[in-house]
């Protein structure tokens, strides 16, 4: 008989969905004759996330599931651009009209940017108001002062109630599911789902909820929606569950689960038992990578810049070998926006983390996942060749014309990938570098060449010299950006880097590229540990494919806890 195959499964990460129809309270710019809420170019320069371009992109990937006739389709968290409620109230409306138009369904989990705790928390976010003038939106009254606007629509909500607006698409139990329960049992109510948690001082206890769920969409598919956004007590003395009394969940993800939430690694051994026993293929997902999403390939970066975002959110060994021995075989993640492929374990007893790219970061794609009882193929879609919105970019242009400022060469992209990759341009340039790069690393790059900048490694070896002449007229800032545009799309990244640049990046490696154990604070250290970063995300890159088939599930006996 053959192995059962079911039907396909879209998992889209980090649509950050903004509306730019929202109503926060003032009129927005005007563009064409229709106002645009619209976020500012200065905010989307330091953000590692597009804003305004969201709503095309996730509208995109949606036509594309519907053409390709997928009834299922996993949200993988930051659905929202921060959880605002207008904005989530919006992306509700959007779903559901899909949803009623294709018989889709939808399956969200909850990300750092769609809910906070359990009262949730204010935002203030920079917009353009008439005459491309920058204005501040705030949910918070407190603050006041020129060119503020004061809107409550601008809040982001904690727990439950941030679920009502999303409580049709997998959070709550719904008829057509054949099967769902809970960490907690059958009942989708929430006083049901709560969980207790205390600060390590033990001065500080909250009762939270999990909003983990299963679900059985098709006869044997067994989606396991795994809620890491993880809120842990402080130490110290706080009013009741306010802001400050918890510790972000953005750097905790799977390492906060192993303090806060042991209880959902019992709940996922029990599960992988009884899929095994009752031969169902069970799918695991959550927000948050599971494995280190970068296979070891950004090691150098807490060397070089310290303690990065990256660094800072990468799981540890512990999490991997807790899923193994709770029978997780395969993880779908988002959070860091990344394109990547990650195992860990024995030919017998393994786990693969499959990152899944945004669709407002650099390369934007999703996954397509099919699954049988034998293997599963994951197939990313890209969005590159989406046309770019020229309505938003002739509100970027007018907001640099205000500002005085350079216009940047993303207004004129011919289409969405390059638009991103210009993006990231933009970002190393008015985050990495004012934020994470040494400044005296930055001062000394200036506006030289490649050539330039590797002459302290070259030296007087004419040979070698010679060997990077291609060199002389690429400005060192463009390397430094395709380093970031490959760390972050792997294979994805190849076909939009000119294929000289990647011939030139691969000698540079090869040649003049060591380990992070080595650096000693001088600029020739710097450079030849970036470039050893460098020759990884080529190893990392190439050795990578839109196309991936995994045997499943994989053989061997979970360890009940």
């Amino acid at each position: 008989m053959a192995p059962r195959s079911f039907p396909a499964v879209a998992v889209i990460a980090d649509a950050h969905f903004h509306d730019t129809g929202a109503d926060f309270g003032f009129a927005g710019i005007k563009m064409g004759g229709h106002h645009i809420t619209m976020r500012s170019w200065s905010d989307t320069r330091q953000s590692t996330r597009v804003f305004n371009e969201s709503a095309d992109a996730l509208r995109a990937a949606l036509d594309q599931v519907a053409r390709r006739g997928i009834r299922h389709v996993v949200l993988l968290g930051d659905y929202t651009d921060d959880g605002q409620r207008a904005t989530t109230e919006t992306l509700r409306g959007l779903l559901q009209v899909h949803s009623d138009s294709h018989g889709t369904a939808f399956y969200a989990l909850p990300g750092n940017h769609d809910i906070f705790g359990p009262a949730g928390r204010h935002h203030t976010k920079e917009f353009l108001g008439e005459g491309a003038i920058s204005l501040s939106v705030s949910s918070d009254a407190a603050i006041a002062g020129e060119n503020i606007i004061v809107s409550e629509n601008m809040y982001c909500e904690g727990y439950p109630r941030g679920l009502n607006p999303m409580a049709a698409f997998g959070y709550f139990r719904q008829p057509e599911y054949r099967h769902w329960e809970t960490p907690f049992g059958a009942s989708d109510a929430v006083e049901d789902r709560i969980y207790t948690v205390t600060s390590p001082d033990g001065r500080n206890a909250y009762s939270l909820m999990d909003a983990s769920y299963l679900v059985e969409p098709e006869p044997g598919l067994w989606l396991l929606m795994i809620d890491a956004n993880v809120f842990e007590p402080r130490d110290g003395s706080f009013e009741l569950v306010e802001e400050a009394a918890f510790i972000d969940s953005t750097a905790a993800g799977w390492n906060g689960m192993l303090r806060s939430k042991r209880f959902i690694f019992d709940w996922i051994t029990d599960v992988s038992l009884r899929a095994r026993k009752l031969g169902k293929t069970l799918l695991a997902f959550s927000h948050y990578p599971a494995l280190d999403p970068f296979d070891g390939a950004t090691g150098a970066e807490g060397v070089l810049f310290g303690e990065t975002n990256v660094v800072r959110r990468t799981p540890v060994k512990a999490v991997g070998d807790a899923l193994i021995a709770a029978g997780v075989t395969v993880h779908f993640s988002g959070h860091l926006h990344v394109e990547g492929v990650t195992r860990r374990g024995s030919s017998d007893r393994s786990v693969t983390n499959i990152a899944v790219p945004s669709l407002v970061a650099f390369p934007p794609a999703f996954k397509v996942v099919q699954a049988s009882q034998q293997e599963i193929t994951v197939e990313t879609v890209e969005l590159s060749a989406l046309p770019v919105n020229d309505r938003l970019c002739e509100g970027y242009y007018r907001e640099t014309e205000v500002s005085r400022e350079k216009v940047d060469p993303a207004f004129s992209a011919g289409d969405y990938g390059t638009f991103l990759r210009q993006h990231k341009r933009a970002l190393v340039r008015h985050r990495y570098f004012v934020k994470e790069w040494p400044a005296d690393i930055v001062r000394a790059i200036g506006d030289k060449s490649v050539l330039e900048m590797i002459a302290p490694l070259v030296g007087s070896s004419g040979g070698v010299a010679a060997e990077f002449d291609s060199a002389a007229d690429l400005p060192m800032f463009e390397l430094i950006a395709d380093w970031y545009c490959l760390r972050q799309g792997a294979s994805l990244a190849l076909a939009h880097i000119e294929p000289e640049r990647l011939i030139l990046y691969r000698s540079l490696a090869l040649r003049l590229g060591h380990e992070p154990s080595t650096h000693d604070g001088s600029l020739p250290s710097f450079l030849g540990i970036f470039f050893g970063a460098l020759g990884l995300f080529l190893d990392r890159a190439e050795g990578g494919s839109e196309c991936l088939t995994l045997p499943f599930p994989v053989l061997g006996d979970v360890v009940p806890a």
